[in-house]
């Protein structure tokens, strides 16, 4: 069975998406198959990933029932457009609305790893998500109100583990979109380290534009912005090293090293 991970925030601009999509190539790149799964009805993750934007089925037609799920990945990408939100409201007046997502992603087999990206909300797909996942990993952007998003998302994280999934746990938390050199920054590491000692993970990401460039260009930021791409690399070994994936942590640990830039030379004395 696979591993599977709802990555979500209870905003938008978080960094969530590119998150999974990095995550996604660095998965892939460690020797790990990795089914991505586009739950945002903005459809970006598909589009980071290069999906054909006319590509049937879609997650919309799996949650309807319109189409098994098998039938909708996409060179290992189950995309989402807007009809998702059409979807979602009709499942909102079914019974056991909650399990839809995992009772369609049962069948599914072949990966070791799945990725979900959940909307900008802690509503009824993100809580499908949830109750699909075996982990949950918490966007926060580097931003005043961090802590407060991050206590909405827990708080939806223990309501699925208590009513709907009792193996969902916390992956971490990842500060995303951060500049270190900021004091706004800097207060919001510490917040988080404060009251998340345990779930923080070590490695915060540094906000670019690169990130926008490397979706704009379809070019990975581990091949666009290897320096950038360390974050996220430091990011996945901790990662696999808790969910005890140890032959894909020492792949990412070296490929990080090869990503390395050189170190700079002295300059030749006079």
């Amino acid at each position: 069975m696979p591993v599977t991970i709802s990555v979500l925030s209870q905003k938008g601009g978080t960094g969530k998406t590119t998150t999974v999509r990095t995550l996604t190539d660095a998965f892939r790149r460690a020797g790990l198959s990795v089914l991505a799964v586009d739950l945002d009805p903005q459809g970006n993750l598909s589009d980071y990933l290069g999906v054909d934007p006319d590509a049937t089925p879609t997650i919309a037609d799996v949650l309807t029932g319109r189409a098994p799920a098998r039938e909708a990945v996409h060179d290992g990408v189950i995309p989402a457009d807007l009809t998702l939100a059409e979807a979602e409201l009709a499942l909102g007046g079914r019974i056991g609305r909650e399990l839809t997502l995992q009772r369609a992603l049962r069948d599914l087999a072949g990966s070791d790893v799945v990725l979900i990206d959940c909307p900008p909300s802690l509503g009824l797909l993100t809580v499908n998500a949830l109750v699909a996942s075996d982990h949950a990993l918490l966007s926060a952007e580097a931003q005043y109100f961090a802590l407060q998003g991050v206590e909405q998302a827990l708080e939806v994280i223990k309501l699925a583990r208590d009513t709907l999934n009792q193996r969902l746990s916390v992956l971490g938390i990842l500060l995303n979109i951060a500049d270190m050199r900021t004091r706004h920054s800097r207060e919001a590491l510490d917040s988080l380290r404060a009251h998340y000692p345990q779930q923080l993970l070590g490695t915060p990401i540094r906000s670019s534009i690169a990130y926008a460039e490397s979706a704009q260009r379809a070019v990975s930021i581990l091949d666009l912005r290897p320096d950038l791409a360390a974050d996220y690399l430091a990011v996945a070994e901790e990662l696999l090293g808790r969910l005890g994936l140890a032959q894909a942590q020492r792949r990412i640990a070296r490929l990080a090293r090869e990503l390395a830039p050189p170190p700079e030379r002295a300059p030749a004395g006079g």
